[in-house]
């Protein structure tokens, strides 16, 4: 199992709807996450996570212009 934190920057976008794209592709993802005001963290299968990161990245692009900032560790939780 490995954790991934993730953070969404829609640039020049009038909302957060990019943000809301991205945490609805994990959502539909195979992997458990656990959203907060700053970041998402997901877990799972090494294979789910990056799909999962692959398909916020998509979601949240199909919006506009998009940074996308991940942490990716095989030691969290300990």
């Amino acid at each position: 199992m490995i954790q991934a934190c993730i953070a969404v920057y829609p640039l020049g976008q009038q909302d957060y709807g990019a943000v809301h794209r991205a945490i609805d592709a994990l959502a539909a993802a195979d992997v458990e996450v656990t959203s907060g005001t700053m970041n998402t963290v997901i877990s799972g299968s090494e294979a789910a996570v990056f799909d999962a990161i692959r398909a916020a990245f998509a979601a949240a692009a199909e919006r506009g212009a998009t940074v996308l900032t991940v942490t990716i560790s095989n030691a969290c939780p300990v």
